[in-house]
């Protein structure tokens, strides 16, 4: 596939050309035009051809953060082979800060989509049939949903052995090795014979520097790894193999009232650790809030106004948590910032 001719929207794209190409999607009810931005760069050497998607999910925008960051490093002259970059694939949803498109759907439950379907089977057909069947690898940008922050951390069908090895390249301490869900992006490439990862990390709604960082940092370690780019000739880069959950598990409220969270993000707990405390506004009524497994602490909300059987904690399993939480801290004093005034984030990578 590499060898073949790449073209979008009927333009074509030669090796050795960095292109931004406006992609048609459904029209406004105003009658204004609206497109999809695909920015292509083409190495002037053969290789893999990498789709990097965010903002599927409307209000998912740290990868579109990712994918600018990305696009500006200056090894990408050396690169081999094309990326293909779509740093907003559901422009409605963005639009409206909202998740989903104008239909109430989830795009991310619409793939591999329909010509004559609905506007977001449209959009994912679209999707599929201009950028997906023309790459031999992807990785597609997510967050945790509205009021609720991720660990950063990749997810993945680990029982692709290359996909397994991508997954592991890319650096987070945290990697989920879960099931395919129907009608989502990664199954339909799939069944292409597409090795893929979903990178989570961060809310909607909000920029998270730590996981942008590791985001441009595990996307360029998984081309490393594809020999899309040189090897690093930095020092002081450092890998830490990843642990492996094969499941996980939401605790959720037993009532509603105002949630005291008492773990962040990265917290190891054990089956019973106190997790928060649920209260009415006057406190003459508390529910604890237990672990129901050893484990780590992958996602929470953040909002403290919660309902009876609201998520509150997503823990994802370990047989040695404490192995877990030493990854968790390495990754946090690698990616975080020293201070306000640190280097720019978007310093070169080479």
């Amino acid at each position: 596939m590499p060898d073949k001719p790449l073209t979008i929207n009927g333009e074509t794209f030669a090796p050795g050309t960095r292109t931004t190409v406006e992609l048609p999607v459904a029209r406004l009810y105003t009658h204004t035009s609206m497109s999809m931005p695909i920015h292509v760069v083409r190495g002037k050497k053969t290789g893999p051809r990498m789709f990097i998607s965010a903002a599927i999910h409307g209000d998912e925008i740290n990868g579109v953060e990712i994918i600018r960051r990305l696009l500006k490093l200056p090894v990408l002259k050396r690169l081999s082979g094309t990326i293909i970059a779509v740093p907003i694939v559901n422009i409605h949803g963005l639009i409206n800060h909202s998740r989903y498109l104008p239909d109430r759907r989830d795009l991310n439950r619409s793939f591999p989509g329909s010509e004559k379907g609905s506007i977001a089977a449209r959009l994912a057909n679209l999707f599929m049939q201009q950028i997906v069947c023309q790459s031999t690898h992807g990785i597609d940008l997510h967050t945790g949903a509205i009021h609720r922050s991720n660990l950063p951390q990749i997810r993945a069908n680990l029982d692709d052995q290359e996909t397994d090895t991508l997954a592991r390249a890319f650096n987070v301490p945290v990697i989920i090795s879960s099931n395919i869900r129907d009608g989502s992006l990664r199954e339909s490439a799939a069944e292409y014979g597409i090795p893929m990862l979903l990178y989570e990390a961060g809310e909607a709604l909000r920029f998270d520097e730590v996981s942008i960082r590791a985001g441009v940092d595990g996307i360029v370690n998984v081309m490393r790894t594809l020999q899309m780019l040189p090897p690093s000739r930095s020092k002081s880069k450092t890998y830490t193999e990843p642990v492996v959950a094969r499941s996980s598990t939401w605790v959720r409220a037993a009532d509603s009232g105002i949630l005291r969270t008492m773990v962040p993000l990265g917290s190891r707990v054990k089956r019973g650790t106190l997790l928060g405390v649920v209260s009415d506004p006057f406190g003459t009524t508390e529910e604890q809030i237990t672990s129901t497994c050893n484990g780590i602490i992958i996602g929470r909300t953040n909002l403290p106004l919660v309902n009876e059987g609201d998520a509150l904690f997503h823990i994802a399993r370990f047989e040695d948590v404490s192995e877990a939480a030493d990854k968790v801290d390495e990754f946090n004093e690698e990616h975080t910032p020293e201070t306000i005034s640190s280097p720019h984030p978007e310093s070169p990578i080479i």
